[in-house]
């Protein structure tokens, strides 16, 4: 079964059966289950209008179709604001004053995925309630269409990339001349999606005349696994090694996670991108920063090195989010390369992190691999515990709570485990029978073997 109903979205393979796989009939259930939900937000400030959005998967123009005609079909317009990436879709929803978005994408997943992420009437995420609301009517096919006289209209704008553009030139901390002074050589692995349309247009507009675009032409066939990983990256990384460029960015089908390609061919590390962004605004504009518990401890040394605090969130955009919210961040995301910078938008934005990066090299003068040597020096090693599916898993990470209780322990999502030196996080899949277990350390030997430590304390435990 690939069709996954979560409060993260409605994602699965294309084609199959009914209740198998994301097809036009749990496509149509789960975007009417949304669509009846957001009628408690239509006001005069709040259209009846929800605004569409897509990468480029050779599956996006149907399913698109299909989410359109639902939406109208359930008496709300559609803007349809054409391949897009998903911080365009999520500023577009603010502009247009809608009350809400729906991003079709499947983020960095394979060629034969698609997703639907929906979105509140600000552009952001639905909370863990509205979601799980989504899911129960879809399920019960709680919602009602409307009648003839009462359908709603179908309105195309395709504008709303340069308007995202326009935004990103305008941020106080963009120095657009310092950027041109620079004359920077710059490499793209756009993966075939919506980066290769709007990420060009981006650099061109900051002053960078000298792009080598990859993988550029929105074909929806990827040319190498979309997620923005060492191992997916040859191309690039061979590219750079040539030494003619003086960064690389990379990012993933929807454009809202940013890698970065050193001049010299090597990665500045996925979890770098928000550490050196942060490193940048902290100088600026002190305050304070939020992370996922599974994101690199670097982000903590550096809002301490300026005295600002930094506060740990559960795994999951929406959670970072309401996190920053909450303590006034002027900085935060995940250590996946998303970088959430709430004076732009509270939304994960590789073209935000382009800019920011780009500024930040333009004013120190230092080389990709120079920047990224400076930061905090840390190693993640990532694993997975496989179990039987009637494995009792919250009694197990209860166990491994219990024999840690002398360490600091946060329990907002999973264990995660603080040591003086390094830190181990276990959390519980939300769509298999399995554990994530995520160690940092100093060294990549000192990660590693904690994280062994720990899978095999769990697999003891299921043994017991």
């Amino acid at each position: 079964m690939t069709l996954i109903k979560s409060i993260s979205g409605f994602r699965g393979t294309i084609g199959g059966r009914i209740g198998d796989t994301l097809n036009p009939v749990d496509i149509a259930k789960s975007v009417a289950a949304y669509a009846s939900l957001r009628e408690n937000v239509v006001s005069r400030k709040y259209r009846r209008k929800i605004v569409v959005g897509r990468d480029a998967r050779i599956s996006g123009e149907m399913v698109c179709q299909v989410v359109c005609g639902t939406l109208m079909s359930m008496g709300f317009d559609v803007i349809n604001i054409g391949l897009a990436s998903t911080p365009t879709t999520e500023l577009a929803v603010k502009w247009e004053n809608a009350c809400g978005g729906i991003i079709i994408t499947a983020s960095h997943n394979p060629r034969q995925w698609n997703a639907l992420k929906f979105l509140n009437e600000q552009g952001e995420f639905l909370p863990p309630a509205e979601a799980s609301e989504v899911v129960r009517r879809a399920n019960s096919d709680g919602y009602e269409f409307a009648d003839v006289d009462n359908l709603g209209c179908y309105i195309q704008n395709y504008s709303y990339d340069q308007r995202h553009i326009e935004m990103v030139k305008q941020l106080e901390l963009v120095d657009i001349e310092a950027i041109r002074r620079a004359h920077f050589s710059v490499a793209v692995d756009a993966v075939n999606s919506v980066g290769g349309i709007i990420i060009p247009k981006l650099l061109g507009q900051l002053g960078v005349t000298q792009v080598t675009m990859l993988n550029s032409e929105p074909t929806g066939d990827f040319a190498h696994n979309p997620e923005p990983l060492k191992e997916h990256l040859t191309e690039i990384r061979n590219l750079m090694r040539k030494g003619r460029h003086d960064i690389g960015f990379v990012v993933d089908p929807d454009a809202d996670r940013l890698a970065l390609v050193c001049e010299d061919g090597t990665m500045f590390g996925e979890e770098n991108t928000l550490v050196a962004v942060a490193d940048y605004v902290l100088q600026n504009t002190p305050g304070n920063t939020v992370s996922n518990l599974s994101s690199t401890r670097g982000l903590r040394d550096v809002t301490e090195k300026y005295g600002c605090n930094y506060t740990p969130a559960a795994v999951g955009e929406v959670n970072v989010v309401t996190k920053m919210k909450e303590t006034g961040a002027v900085i935060g995301g995940e250590g996946n390369g998303g970088v959430i910078y709430p004076a732009a938008h509270s939304g994960r934005d590789a073209l935000v992190g382009i800019a920011l990066i780009l500024t930040h090299l333009a004013k120190t003068g230092h080389k990709a691999s120079e920047l990224r040597d400076s930061l905090p020096q840390y190693f993640i090693s990532k694993n997975r515990v496989d179990l039987d599916p009637t494995t009792d898993i919250f009694m197990l990470l209860q166990k491994v709570k219990e024999i840690y209780k002398e360490q600091q322990v946060t329990d907002i999502d999973g264990v995660k485990i603080d040591f003086p030196d390094k830190w181990v996080h276990l959390r519980k899949s939300n769509t298999e029978p399995i554990i994530r277990v995520y160690a940092e350390a100093h060294t990549r030997e000192e990660a590693d073997a904690l994280a062994q430590q720990i899978v095999d304390m769990v697999y003891t435990m299921t043994q017991q």
